[in-house]
């Protein structure tokens, strides 16, 4: 019997045969321990019933844990040189599809409904290159796409961001955007030495439970994060100061922009790490309703 993908000596025996080397352009980092692959596909919580969309499988060893767990296993692959890795690797599991393709160009939203039609649930699952985190997960939470989890390997400094409360140095526009659309789960940490190869950073598990309807309710959802984005744009500066330079609030000058603060109960002179999403949707409606 082959010995699964995610093993030391499978990965480098793959890799010698197809004489491939990881691209460092790609952020390729192969996942080679079977406790951490094992983690990530329970964490995704899969069922006989229920599909899920894999992001860049690399050598299929989490791909392999999917297909044990998941009904249909549809896995995105950009680098074309994988995919003879991922044909024999994958070749014992019919419910799996490797599918090459760029995720950030991708039609998601019709690829789940294509590849996954009857499925009880759809979940991500993906070990992200680290250059591209943000970018991908923007993408899996502002499309809207219907999906119930989303389980990701990154980069222990992201973990901590996406979790962060208001307050803290890590706490930003896209710890904003993740708890407005998720709800962020710290699952494991993970050590450096567990890819091939490895990587200059320690790395980290987290689950983001889909949320059905946001957290905070807002009139203007795009204006709410306009807000945000200008709010951090400077992180020392007021959100006075900040907020100047939103394109929405330039007409009503300085002293507009104060009152319009003010009335959403917010004062001119915090910065926006330490505003609470219901404070964040407080001064969209404020500006909102001031610009009808």
């Amino acid at each position: 019997m082959t010995a699964p993908v995610g093993t030391p000596a499978r990965s480098a025996q793959l890799l010698r045969k197809y004489g491939i080397a990881a691209r460092k352009s790609l952020g390729q980092n192969f996942l080679i321990d079977g406790n951490i692959l094992r983690i990530v596909a329970d964490a995704a919580e899969l069922g006989p019933e229920d599909g899920v969309l894999e992001i860049g499988p690399g050598l299929g060893a989490l791909t392999e844990r999917l297909a044990e767990r998941a009904g249909r296993v549809v896995a995105v692959e950009i680098d074309r040189r994988l995919l003879p890795v991922l044909e024999e690797a994958l070749a014992p599991y019919p419910n799996v599809e490797i599918v090459h393709g760029d995720v950030l160009k991708l039609d998601l939203r019709a690829l789940i409904r294509e590849r996954f039609a009857g499925a009880r649930r759809v979940a991500v699952a993906a070990n992200l290159p680290y250059y591209i985190t943000t970018p991908i997960l923007m993408k899996l939470l502002e499309e809207r796409l219907p999906l119930s989890v989303i389980v990701v390997m990154v980069q222990r400094e992201v973990a901590d961001r996406l979790k962060a409360a208001p307050g803290g140095k890590d706490y930003g526009s896209l710890s904003v955007a993740a708890q407005y659309f998720t709800e962020p789960e710290w699952i494991a940490a993970v050590p450096r030495t567990v890819f091939l190869p490895p990587p200059n950073v320690e790395s980290a598990v987290l689950r983001l439970r889909v949320r059905g309807r946001p957290a905070v309710e807002t009139s203007d959802e795009p204006l709410f994060f306009e807000i945000v984005r200008a709010a951090f744009a400077q992180r020392r500066k007021t959100l006075l100061n900040n907020l100047q330079r939103l394109p929405a609030a330039q007409p009503l000058g300085k002293d507009g922009v104060r009152r319009w603060i003010e009335a959403a109960g917010v004062s001119p002179d915090r910065r926006g790490e330490t505003l609470t999403l219901p404070e964040f949707a407080a001064l969209a409606d404020a500006l909102a309703a001031r610009r009808r």
